[in-house]
């Protein structure tokens, strides 16, 4: 079964301009909401991964370079998640994960991301108490990572990372006439922008002179499934036909992508976050299946021979990099 973003997102037309007035007062009540909550400090600084939209734009990719980024600088990562889709979260519940977490427990990407980075990792729809609750198992943590914390303002931040993908942004109204969480003028709020492909001038006027980094993802070898340590070049399935699998935000992303390797591709597409089961991978023909990590780590029990992991890695410019470290830089020393 497939969920895409409401078509009317994508335009203006009858039903964006009915739902428009909602979109004010989803406003108005987000900015009151903001304005009243008192942000709760940590003792360690904290970066802010996030977007302004619904929908996929790349954060996890992003939160997995950053933590690579802080470790080779010398410090020791944390990252806090809210835990979408897992069990603890709905539950109101704060955890930290294993590596070898159940995602119907702990969420998809909490348990992704604590094996690519192999940082400590919490969750909890409560940031600053999972952020507390991290700190008091690893107190070496010195910097935490907030995984998608753009608009969870009750936890502090010492730096903002926005990434936009201009595709995500649709006709740029707010919920629910369209995508935005929040809008664009918050842009020029942030402390800098990964761009997730190019950006317009209208959206590079919306940044201001907040700087502005590009951003892609670089796949890598497709690991089997069922033997994680049994690597394949995508190089390998150029030609060939395949059942491509993806639970994201934006499906479609990659499916281009492997497109874009020269492989033929059958698109199934599936709800971000979608619970996976043995007979969604069922498709009748008899073609590799090749998913996206995030889906990999909840169809990894029982995925069929022949099954393929397809991982990603954020390239993003150096300057950003450059940037960031500066910037932690230079709160440590004004703190």
């Amino acid at each position: 079964m497939a969920v895409q973003a409401p078509a009317f997102w994508q335009g203006r037309g009858t039903i964006a301009r009915l739902l428009r007035p909602l979109s004010w007062l989803f406003g108005a009540l987000a900015a009151r909401r903001r304005a009243a909550i008192q942000p709760q400090r940590l003792p360690v600084p904290v970066i802010v991964v996030g977007n302004i939209a619904v929908g996929g734009s790349g954060k996890t990719p992003v939160v997995d370079w950053l933590a690579a980024l802080l470790r080779a600088a010398g410090h020791r990562p944390g990252i806090v998640s809210r835990g979408h889709g897992g069990r603890i979260s709905a539950g109101g519940g704060v955890a930290v994960v294993p590596a070898d977490g159940d995602p119907d427990h702990y969420g998809d990407e909490p348990v992704l991301l604590a094996r690519l980075t192999g940082c400590p990792l919490a969750i909890g729809r409560d940031r600053p108490a999972a952020a507390r609750e991290l700190l008091r198992l690893h107190p070496d943590c010195d910097v935490l990572i907030a995984d998608d914390g753009m608009q969870h303002y009750k936890l502090a931040r010492d730096l903002e990372i926005v990434v936009v993908d201009e595709r995500t942004l649709g006709n740029r109204l707010l919920l629910p006439a369209g995508p935005l969480r929040e809008p664009l003028a918050r842009l020029a709020e942030v402390d800098l922008i990964l761009a997730h492909g190019p950006l317009s001038p209208a959206l590079r006027a919306a940044a201001a002179s907040v700087p502005v980094f590009p951003m892609q993802l670089q796949g890598g070898d497709l690991r089997a499934l069922t033997d994680p340590a049994h690597t394949r070049p995508a190089a390998d399935f150029r030609g060939k036909r395949v059942h491509a699998v993806a639970g994201i935000g934006r499906p479609q992303r990659f499916f281009e992508q492997l497109a874009g390797e020269g492989i033929e591709v059958v698109p199934h597409p599936f709800p971000d976050h979608h619970r996976f089961v043995a007979g969604d991978l069922d498709f009748g023909e008899a073609l590799p299946i090749l998913m996206t990590a995030k889906d990999a780590v909840k169809c990894a029990a029982f995925a069929p021979d022949d099954c393929w992991e397809y991982p990603v890695r954020a390239q993003i410019d150096s300057g950003a990099a450059e940037r960031i470290l500066e910037k932690l830089e230079d709160g440590r020393t004004t703190a």
